[in-house]
């Protein structure tokens, strides 16, 4: 019996399946076969997991919903942990937030609002999980996690606890609460009492999406951070590479900061395609962008 069998059979009775192509796992559907994925439902089946991943010394990756990520066509070895709906406890107690990392950022920015509370609505309409938005930082408009996120559980060397967060822990999109060293569990977000126009602009935000972003195709969103003085859809649009295509994926001519699934796209047309726009970016302006999306995978 090879290491992963030995690794399904200590995972016995939880919801595991092999060869899960993870395209159905990404928000920019696509990736190969991942070996194994578990769809984690409490922090001990977690951490069960990761200590016969230990044991079998095989290797794991932690996703939410699968957005800011492109996996290669290869797929990934080892064990995929998928936490989502399972972990997506929500409670309040006056400003006060806590949830649980796998509830998606839309439905608790959404939450929010209709509490009566501000503070998340530059959020609405991000892909990602709590989880994920703690692990990088997310962002958006004028707003950013790390002006609510005050206290995140963690499983970190196999032991979970609970840390106050620092404000040097985050920075722009990026977070030391990251996996494979650190996952977030749940968060505690302190918001503020609503102005009266938390609704509007979060309808507002919303609004700017539809109008200015490719939401009717598959995507990770913005592929590269902002540079510094610069905007990275600016610049691919100076660059002449709005529009551009490598097979199915194609850089959005809505936002040049997004690249496109266009329907039959493979990671390697992405990456491909990416390749080129970072050349010519640099050939044109100067300017090395630098990705925001994670790669992950076997080619």
């Amino acid at each position: 019996m090879g290491q992963l069998d030995e690794l399904i059979k200590a995972l016995d009775g939880m919801e595991l399946e092999r060869g899960l192509p993870m395209r159905q796992l990404t928000t920019f559907r696509l990736g190969g076969p991942a070996d194994a994925v578990l769809f984690v439902k409490t922090e001990a089946e977690l951490l069960k997991a990761l200590l016969a991943c230990r044991e079998h010394a095989l290797p794991y990756h932690i996703i939410g919903n699968g957005s800011n990520l492109i996996v290669r066509d290869g797929g990934l070895r080892g064990l995929v942990l998928v936490i989502g709906k399972h972990m997506a406890g929500f409670s309040q107690k006056g400003t006060q937030i806590i949830a649980g990392a796998g509830l998606s950022l839309t439905a608790l920015a959404r939450e929010t609002v209709r509490l009566g509370l501000m503070g998340l609505e530059w959020a609405c309409g991000i892909p990602g999980t709590l989880g994920g938005a703690c692990a990088m930082n997310a962002g958006a408009y004028t707003g950013e996690l790390k002006q609510s996120l005050k206290r995140v559980r963690i499983l970190e060397n196999y032991a979970i606890y609970e840390r106050d967060v620092e404000p040097c822990d985050l920075g722009y999109r990026t977070s030391i609460y990251g996996a494979p060293d650190k996952i977030v569990l749940s968060a505690m977000l302190e918001l503020s009492e609503d102005d009266g126009f938390a609704k509007k602009r979060q309808a507002d935000y919303l609004c700017s999406r539809e109008t200015k972003q490719p939401l009717a195709f598959a995507s990770a969103g913005s592929v590269f951070k902002r540079p510094k003085g610069h905007y990275a859809g600016q610049l691919i649009e100076a660059a002449g590479l709005k529009g551009a295509r490598l097979g199915g994926a194609m850089v959005s001519d809505l936002h040049a900061g997004f690249i496109i699934n266009t329907g039959d796209a493979t990671a390697s047309d992405v990456l491909g395609l990416i390749e080129r726009v970072r050349k010519a970016v640099l050939e044109t302006s100067g300017v090395e962008l630098e990705l925001e999306v994670k790669v992950w995978g076997d080619g």
